[in-house]
């Protein structure tokens, strides 16, 4: 059967809903109705979710997350008015591509620090401190914060990082030199830690 060729189409070609989208999110944006943007991009550890505020990179989530949970409680924690919108994670998109291609040790980004408080805050912190290359663990890394006694709370802060890959908590170990755990999983952290040609 045969639709009426008189009959208005309203298939759109993919390049044009793009183009309607980006002028969406555009617009959007330059009228303050979106409080977090966010985007996907491809990875060797999979692909990662970034999100963002107006006060920087807020969220980094692994698929094994799965993206819908993630951005459902950005919602409830942070701002409803969410959208996709890559334009303002194009440097953060950027950055993390260099450090998996090798050429970035630091990044360079503002970072939005409203998920985590008190403790867990001063540990995820902390970590940028931990050098591309390098490991400390989990003893070390609460003598280093002040409280030697909070190994367990500092596994709890690494575990609970929202922003994993840019504030480097794969670069904690157990004393014994053993993985730990890992948000992303123990193969996304063993690939993290090869790239950085950790011994």
């Amino acid at each position: 059967m045969h639709g009426n060729p008189e009959e208005p189409s309203f298939e759109i070609e993919e390049n044009e809903l793009r183009r309607l989208r980006a002028r969406l999110a555009s617009e959007a944006g330059e009228r303050e109705l979106i409080d977090v943007s966010y985007r996907t991009v491809d990875s060797p550890v999979g692909e990662l979710l970034l999100a963002a505020t107006g006060s920087g990179l807020v969220r980094v989530a692994f698929a094994r997350e799965d993206f819908d949970l993630v951005l459902s409680d950005i919602a409830v924690e942070l701002s409803p008015r969410i959208l996709k919108n890559p334009e303002p994670l194009d440097t953060a998109a950027r950055e993390l591509e260099e450090y998996f291609s090798g050429i970035r040790s630091v990044f360079d980004l503002p970072l939005d620090h409203t998920l985590s408080t008190g403790f867990r805050l001063a540990v995820q912190e902390f970590l940028p401190e931990i050098t591309y290359g390098t490991t400390l663990s989990y003893t070390e890394v609460a003598r280093a914060v002040g409280n030697p006694k909070a190994v367990r709370a500092v596994g709890s802060a690494c575990a609970t990082n929202p922003l994993p890959i840019v504030v480097p908590c794969h670069r904690v170990l157990r004393r014994d030199g053993t993985l730990g755990g890992y948000i992303g999983g123990l193969e996304a952290k063993t690939a993290l830690l090869e790239l950085e040609h950790v011994p």
